[in-house]
This record gives C-alpha cells, sequence and structure tokens, in this order.
C-alpha cells in the first residue's frame, strides 16, 4: 500500500478492501463536531450492460500527490483549521468487486455544512484531477474508461 499521512491528512493506495471504519477513525478528533463520508461503489449496471467488477490502476505518485492536493484544498476552501479537523481520502486499485468500495473519503469539521461541502468538492476533485484509470468488467467484455469529469476540465483548459 502506497501511502501518506500526518496528522490532519491521511491518504492512500491499496489493492485492499477499504476500511470505512478505519477511514473515519484517522479523522476522529475531539473537537469535530461532524464527520463526513463518500462511498464509492462498484454497481451491477452501467447503460442497460451487466458489470462484473470494475479494474483500477494508478500512476502511484502523482496519484497520492494529487490527492494530498485535494485534502488541502478541502482546508483551504471550506474554513481552515478552524472549521475542518481532518481528511481522508483513499482510493482502491486492483479489482474492485460488485458492491465493494473502489473510493471513500472522509472530512471531520466542527459543523456538518464545511465537511458534507468539502466532501462533494473532494470526489468532483479527484474524478477530474487524479492519474487513476477504471477498466468496467462487462459479462461481455471490458472497457478502459475516462471519467467524465476529467475529459470536461481538459476541453476547458486553454
Amino acid at each position: 500500500m502506497d501511502s501518506c499521512h500526518d496528522d490532519i491528512i491521511h491518504i492512500g493506495l491499496t489493492p485492499q478492501p477499504l476500511d470505512i471504519a478505519a477511514i473515519t477513525q484517522s479523522v476522529t478528533r475531539p473537537r469535530g463536531g461532524a464527520i463526513s463520508t463518500f462511498l464509492g461503489t462498484t454497481r451491477d449496471s452501467f447503460e442497460g450492460k451487466e458489470v462484473i467488477a470494475l479494474e483500477y490502476e494508478a500512476y502511484d505518485a502523482m496519484a497520492l500527490k494529487e490527492m494530498r492536493k485535494i485534502a488541502l484544498g478541502v482546508f483551504e476552501r471550506y474554513g481552515g483549521r478552524e472549521s475542518i479537523t481532518a481528511v481522508a481520502i483513499s482510493h482502491r486499485i486492483g479489482l474492485v468487486p460488485i458492491g465493494e468500495s473502489s473510493v471513500i473519503i472522509a472530512v471531520g469539521s466542527v459543523h456538518r455544512k464545511p465537511g458534507l461541502e468539502g466532501c462533494a468538492w473532494a470526489i468532483d476533485e479527484l474524478k477530474a484531477t487524479v492519474p487513476i484509470f477504471k477498466k468496467e468488467v462487462y459479462a461481455d467484455g471490458s472497457m478502459w474508461k475516462q471519467n467524465q469529469e476529467f475529459t470536461v476540465r481538459r476541453q476547458l483548459q486553454p
């Protein structure tokens, strides 16, 4: 597992199943009144096709660097350390079966609103900027997919 963390930021890439309890615990702080989470899970269908699993690959060093930037961005955008107490972003790589999580974002905050908004912003940024590549494995074959957010962001850049 590749990871980086300090007192307030926990970032990780792993081929192992993600542990929501451990990730939530990593952002739990005595002064925090809320923990907001996002779990992205593998669903069993996409646009009428039967999905068997998802498979992820990452450029680990760059992915971790970008994930850390996103965590720092949550602090910068949603009130700093006065409002946000900790951020965790973990992404699974390799094969992710139906019903299992491929990404978990957890934001600890003093009050709920900054944490919820930070969590939503973080997943959108992750999909748009982090070099993690997804292959959808269908019953009738497989296909590498690019996140729509990544494609849109690239089209908007000069």
